[in-house]
């Protein structure tokens, strides 16, 4: 029987309780020095490394926290959170610093407390969504987490395409939201209850009609497929992707897609796993073919985002379709329904968060230099900016999955949990979407070392540029050679899923 005190719920939740402090001390500081925004990134970064260090200590440990009457916990505070906070923690220091150098993030100067006050209200959002085991506390935090990357989107007030994204992307997201609401609705009806583990104890005993059932399993599929990109919910993708901030761009690329596929494995594992068998495979409750519903979404996803990324010439664009892509490639992993296969989805995570963040810092920097994206402006970039196309050609090298880069670690691992999961098909059209999208990659390499021009482009970088940078390449470099504590990591995090 699980039994928690006040004192107990507090301790497990000291990152969120650091995070909204942090918060904090940002509002504070903007309305007694609302000129001087200088320190404001270091205070951000001060929080993220209290968070960060408090996470850490934290990990191996299993808490519930907020238990119900029926003593089901409402947050599992878990290793397979701690991971995925760690993510996010990573990829919000990197925003950080990509807004010190952002020529879009400087042009609001007046604005910046606000700014980094949205920022960690996204941070708050996704921490609490990947630990929640309750439909309403998945809900609410999807809420604050949307509504803070709503405002974010359209921050450059004075940019009419960052106004169009923002509107685009709350239309959508409140759609998606009162259906995912609606979704809850109907399996609260079923069930009556909202915890996933009362959920996953009742639904084997109610006398449940199975459409019913997948109506409001596919509603709620919906919402956070909306988060993570999915085929066929990922329609502000692009629009928003080209017309934010190139920071923010690059953070719903990674953390708030991490938190949506935190949501969705929690979700899946929780209210429908009977067992797990000694191989790690999981016996699901026959309800919901789950296999066939995720291989669908993931195939169509995956061979929408690289198709329609063929024909982009505007690099932040480019990298939306290719985030709709890797989206499906992280959905097959989740779709082995086994131990493996997530494994392999936590790996190709942490790979993918250092070189799609890499590539969108190129792209600002470069952008902050010729105020454009678009892949005419990229030719003869490798002779002009060598360091900087040079850097940008690794991390594409990674995002196809090419050897010896990490992206190639993360998809051999992929394919391997296929294999062995007995989906040679699927993984057959896997490797060729693969192909497929090392043309797109390849054309910006061409663009920028096969084509002269008489233009000559000289950019200066700041050291935190390279800092940076040498951040970024650093573990797509050595990952893709020395892999061995990633794995590790990884496996350790879904050995301590659930509670």
């Amino acid at each position: 029987m699980i039994s928690t005190t006040l004192l107990e719920n507090i301790q497990a939740i000291y990152p969120e309780i650091a995070l909204s402090l942090t918060l904090v001390a940002l509002v504070i500081y903007n309305l007694i020095f609302n000129k001087e925004n200088k320190l404001l990134p270091l205070i951000s970064l001060a929080g993220l490394a209290i968070a960060f260090i408090l996470v850490v200590s934290s990990f191996g440990n299993v808490k519930a926290a907020f238990v119900t009457i029926n003593q089901a916990p409402s947050l599992s505070i878990d290793s397979f959170s701690s991971f995925f906070k760690l993510l996010i923690l990573i990829s919000t220091a990197f925003i950080v610093l990509f807004s010190i150098s952002s020529k879009e993030i400087k042009s609001c100067s007046d604005r910046h407390g606000e700014y980094y006050s949205l920022i960690f209200g996204m941070v708050i959002g996704m921490f609490i969504m990947v630990s929640a085991t309750d439909l309403i506390l998945i809900y609410l935090s999807l809420e604050l987490l949307s509504l803070s990357s709503y405002v974010l989107a359209g921050f450059v007030k004075t940019s009419v395409r960052n106004s169009e994204a923002s509107l685009k992307y709350i239309i959508y997201g409140s759609a998606s939201s009162g259906i995912m609401l609606f979704g809850i609705s109907i399996l609260y009806g079923i069930t009556g209850s909202t915890n996933l583990y009362e959920i996953n104890s009742l639904l084997p005993l109610a006398n449940v009609d199975k459409l019913t059932l997948l109506v409001s399993i596919i509603m709620i599929f919906a919402g956070i497929g909306f988060k993570i990109s999915i085929v066929p919910f990922h329609f502000w993708t692009p629009d928003v992707y080209e017309g934010a901030p190139i920071s923010i761009t690059a953070f719903l690329s990674i953390a708030s897609k991490a938190a949506g596929f935190a949501v969705l494995i929690r979700f899946l594992k929780i209210t429908s796993i009977q067992g797990v068998s000694d191989f790690g495979d999981w016996q699901l409750i026959n309800y919901v073919d789950w296999q066939a519903l995720l291989v669908l979404f993931s195939i169509i996803t995956m061979t929408f985002g690289n198709f329609a990324a063929l024909w982009q010439d505007n690099l932040k664009r480019l990298l939306a379709y290719s985030s709709i892509a890797h989206a499906g490639y992280l959905m097959l992993g989740v779709a082995v329904l086994s131990d493996q296969g997530l494994a392999a989805v936590l790996i190709y995570f942490a790979i993918y968060m250092f070189m799609n963040l890499g590539a969108f810092y190129i792209v600002m920097l470069i952008a902050n230099k010729i105020n454009s994206e678009e892949l005419d402006d990229y030719k003869g970039l490798g002779y002009s900016l060598p360091f900087l196309a040079t850097s940008l050609s690794i991390f594409f090298i990674s995002l196809t999955g090419l050897p010896p880069t990490a992206g190639f670690i993360a998809k051999l691992y992929l394919f391997i949990a296929l294999v062995d999961a007995n989906m040679i098909t699927v993984a057959v059209i896997a490797l060729l979407n693969t192909v497929v999208s090392l043309y797109y990659y390849v054309r910006v390499l061409r663009a920028m070392f096969l084509v002269k021009t008489d233009t000559k482009i000289e950019l200066q970088l700041s050291p935190i540029n390279f800092i940076v940078i040498i951040l970024l390449l650093a573990p797509v470099l050595i990952l893709g050679i020395y892999f061995t504590p990633l794995i590790d990591l990884a496996k350790i995090s879904i050995q301590m899923l659930g509670f």
